[in-house]
């Protein structure tokens, strides 16, 4: 009783034992709740449970308590008196194969993507362009295929902006206006987002997403933790690179349909920040990755405060759902809680709107697909206590669990290879060193002109050179005789 076992996942008792099935895992899921009720565990332990049917994990840690999945779990007689409340005979602490990641590079493994790979949506959507500057970054993108130019970085992007600036006259033939003010706007964007750490993340080696699907050599699923306390600082950073690794298993996994478990899955928390502001173009991305990634055997569980803060088209997609308390203070608050119970299967034994604003700590309303692929009728369930440990590990038991991963040194020392900014520097140092030539050239000829117009002048000077001393040979020639003549008449005077 109240075991995982290879076709169900024990998530806990009601009045009766509530299981999710793996083969409906890539059906997606809700875990919702305000703070403190117990999302948090319910999380774990459904990452907990994956990882025993060999089904790799991955989950952001926004506030860092989830670390603690990486370690076996303490004596702690709460947790013991739940397991034997809801019939867990054979609880024991346990750890959970880990792998820590982080954007920044401190808690875990390096994460990096290229600008290439982002694509001009989803930095529009970092940057939260206006129409007009994300024309102007396609146009950027455009520019760079065409001449084979590779954006891997920030310093990549800022050369190829600076590069269409330079051309927009010709550019603008072909693509239209690239303006000046929107350049810059892009660039000044560009600066906020390296401020908030976003030149960590851009960059090689880049990840391989296949990283985020190993096991270990007895078949478990490793649980891949991002460290995001940091990272939740720039919440639209947060909500887009998470949106990009979900585009990236989209594009890269092959389709497989329904299977007996799913390949991965991903658990997205704080989701509403994924639909805060964000334009319709990248909504349609949003809701053809949620529908679609089923069929590459990918299960998405978004966490969230309020089912509310989840699109109407994204929640009718969201086939398992826990449920934790609502607080009805305020009229959305009471909207909220209609909503939630309105999405739910009814029980006959209870009302569901008065249930969840009702609920303790660890309780939830559970709703599962059953075998014919229907939501089962909505039980009120008490979650099973977790194996591994509650709360965040120490720094020094991070350092061992990064230092014995099995991808320990692939993604550590980042890489710099020729792309755009060294080819467009190295062109620009071309361009200049023609242009000094010419002007070298320009200047030599100027100088061979002068040259041109001053041979007469040399040849009178030589000439009259020439001349002035044939008359000083000649006038010494004369002088000479004449002296001679003048001292022979002496001479003959003197002898007669």
């Amino acid at each position: 009783m109240g075991e995982t076992t290879a076709d169900k996942i024990f998530v806990g008792k009601g009045d009766l034992d509530v299981y999710l099935l793996p083969k409906f895992g890539n059906r997606h899921g809700l875990i919702a709740g305000a703070t403190g009720t117990g999302k948090t565990v319910t999380l774990q332990i459904l990452a907990e449970s994956f990882s025993k049917l060999g089904v790799p994990v991955f989950m952001a840690d926004v506030k860092g308590d989830l670390s603690g999945i990486a370690m076996p779990g303490t004596t702690n007689p709460k947790l013991e008196s739940r397991a034997q409340q809801i019939g867990l005979e054979k609880y024991a602490y346990e750890s959970t194969p880990t792998v820590f990641w982080d954007i920044y590079g401190q808690q875990g493994h390096p994460i990096r993507s290229t600008i290439s790979e982002i694509g001009p949506l989803m930095l529009a959507r970092m940057m939260n362009l206006n129409d007009v500057q994300e024309g102007v970054l396609n146009v950027a993108f455009r520019v760079a295929d065409e001449q084979g130019l590779l954006l891997l970085d920030l310093k990549d992007l800022r050369a190829i902006l600076a590069e269409i600036s330079e051309h927009a006259d010709e550019l603008q033939r072909e693509y239209g206006n690239v303006s000046s003010a929107s350049v810059g706007a892009i660039q000044r964007n560009l600066l906020v987002l390296e401020e908030q750490g976003a030149n960590n993340f851009f960059g090689e080696p880049a990840l391989d997403i296949r990283d985020f699907m190993r096991t270990t050599f007895d078949g478990r699923g490793i649980v891949n933790v991002l460290a995001a306390d940091k990272l939740m600082q720039s919440p639209r950073l947060y909500a887009t690179f998470l949106l990009w690794m979900l585009s990236e298993l989209f594009e890269e996994l092959p389709e497989v349909g329904d299977l007996d478990k799913p390949k991965l899955v991903f658990f997205f928390d704080e989701a509403h920040l994924l639909f805060n502001d964000t334009p319709d173009s990248l909504m349609e991305k949003i809701e053809q990755v949620v529908r679609l990634i089923r069929s590459k055997g990918v299960g998405v569980f978004f966490v969230t405060q309020n089912p509310i803060d989840i699109p109407d088209v994204v929640l009718s997609q969201l086939g398992n759902r826990c449920q934790h308390a609502l607080r009805a203070f305020t009229p959305r608050d009471q909207k909220a809680v209609n909503s939630a119970a309105d999405t739910f299967r009814p029980n006959p034994k209870f009302k569901t709107q008065e249930v969840i604003t009702q609920l303790g700590v660890g309780e939830a309303l559970v709703s599962v697909l059953e075998e014919k692929g229907t939501p089962t009728i909505v039980e009120k369930t008490l979650i099973r206590p977790p194996a591994s440990r509650l709360g965040p590990i120490t720094p020094e038991e991070r350092q061992q669990v990064v230092f014995a991963s099995p991808l320990r040194g692939k993604y550590d020392q980042p890489v710099d290879r020729e792309s755009a900014y060294e080819v467009l520097k190295k062109r620009g140092e071309e361009v200049a060193a023609k242009q000094e030539q010419a002007k070298q050239e320009a200047q030599a000829a100027k100088e061979a002109k002068k040259q041109e117009k001053s041979p007469s002048r040399r040849s009178d000077s030589v000439l009259e050179s020439l001349g002035k001393s044939v008359v000083r040979t000649a006038g010494s020639q004369i002088t000479r005789q004449l002296v001679r003549g003048l001292l022979g008449g002496l001479f003959k005077g003197n002898r007669r």
